[in-house]
């Protein structure tokens, strides 16, 4: 049943990778009458949605368990696609994006203890590899498939992307429940599971060391990177090939677990965080295209081999029966700051994109003081 549950969770997030329109979601949008202002404010209004919603969905799943959780999401997952087909006003695109939020918090933590508790011993972070691969392999071949087979018909990839997730959303009944039995007696409060949780020996380090650094890799990778190929000269068809090659980057999370049963969690970990911020020093200095591309590749590649090594870590530091609850406070905590050090680097890359390089660089190193504190103090 636990092998099950992990091949029907990766094909579940192979599935919900397949998003066709990633590429033009914002040209999607502005073709069916939205405004830029619009659009952000649809996103903004979702996140803020997403962070109230995070722990009390969190607290649900741990009452009426992991699998019903995820079956209630993905169904919903499924009505936001059709939703976005539909779309053709702002209400229609807020009306997404607000039950897109209910679906993400819902799932957050839900997806994650799942797996972990669905994997035997060392081959949870290897499992969470291969999870995260999944999602990048259907987001680069739907990707490859919208430029071959769909380039411009919008609503025909969020037809084809609503197809996807029809599909996940019937994997998902096939999913074996793997939640500890409810243990009798009176559930803790909230305010004090979270403190007895924020509490446990390196915690607190690693959940701002993970947030600081996914925020960082993502603003890089997703915003500053085509400033960055502007800034050098690309032309057009250039940037689609470095989009494929970020992409593919993505896949090598599978070898996260096999380098640290080499090296071991500290020295990999610290590597990975140094190395990242070599690579966004150099995207400071250089305006060399191909070199850029090769940088940004490289920060992607590197952040796929951390994100495993860190969910391992936090996963291994959760002593309560209420994983989802405790999760969920990870996650809203990680949200927070994330959307603080949006509104940062979002302000040092209007002032200068090598200035706001540099500043990722120094979050990077933040990152690694972070992590060597939480291996001084839960290892």
């Amino acid at each position: 049943m636990r092998k099950r549950n992990i091949f029907l969770l990766c094909a579940i997030t192979f599935l919900q990778g397949m998003v066709f329109y990633s590429a033009v979601a914002t040209l999607y949008r502005q073709a069916a009458g939205l405004s830029i202002f619009e659009i952000t404010a649809v996103e903004g209004a979702g996140v803020a949605l997403s962070m109230v919603l995070e722990v009390p969905w969190g607290r649900a799943a741990d009452r009426i368990g992991y699998r019903r959780t995820m079956i209630i999401c993905n169904l919903l997952f499924l009505v936001t696609k059709i939703i976005f087909w539909k779309a053709g006003s702002f209400a229609g695109f807020l009306a997404e994006r607000l039950l897109l939020a209910v679906v993400i918090s819902g799932l957050s933590g839900v997806d994650s203890a799942m797996l972990y508790l669905s994997s035997e011993g060392s081959d949870a972070q290897r499992n969470e590899g291969i999870c995260r691969a999944a999602g990048e392999a259907g987001l680069l071949l739907s990707g490859i498939m919208y430029t071959l087979f769909l380039s411009g018909q919008y609503r025909w990839a969020a037809l084809w992307t609503l197809v996807a997730y029809a599909l996940a959303a019937a994997l998902t009944f096939l999913l074996a429940e793997v939640r500890p039995e409810d243990p009798r007696g009176k559930r803790p409060r909230l305010l004090s599971m979270a403190k007895d949780h924020f509490r446990l020996p390196g915690m607190v380090p690693l959940v701002v060391c993970t947030a600081v650094y996914a925020e960082t890799v993502h603003c890089v990778t997703v915003y500053f990177s085509q400033l960055q190929y502007l800034r050098c000269g690309l032309d057009a068809r250039a940037v689609g090939v470095a989009f494929l090659a970020v992409s593919a980057a993505g896949l090598c999370g599978p070898l996260s677990a096999m380098m640290t049963g080499k090296w071991g969690e500290r020295f990999l970990g610290k590597a990975l965080l140094l190395l990242s911020a070599l690579c966004v020093s150099l995207l400071a200095v250089t305006g060399h295209g191909l070199l850029s591309v090769f940088f940004i590749v490289l920060l992607s590649a590197l952040s796929t081999l951390f994100f495993p090594l860190a969910w391992i870590l936090e996963n291994k530091l959760v002593t309560s029966d209420d994983r989802a609850t405790v999760l969920s406070f990870n996650a809203m905590a990680g949200d927070s700051l994330a959307v603080l050090l949006d509104l940062v680097l979002g302000r040092a890359a209007n002032a200068s994109l090598p200035f706001s390089f540099g500043l990722c660089a120094a979050m990077c190193l933040l990152a690694f003081g972070l992590l060597s504190r939480f291996f001084c103090r839960a290892v």
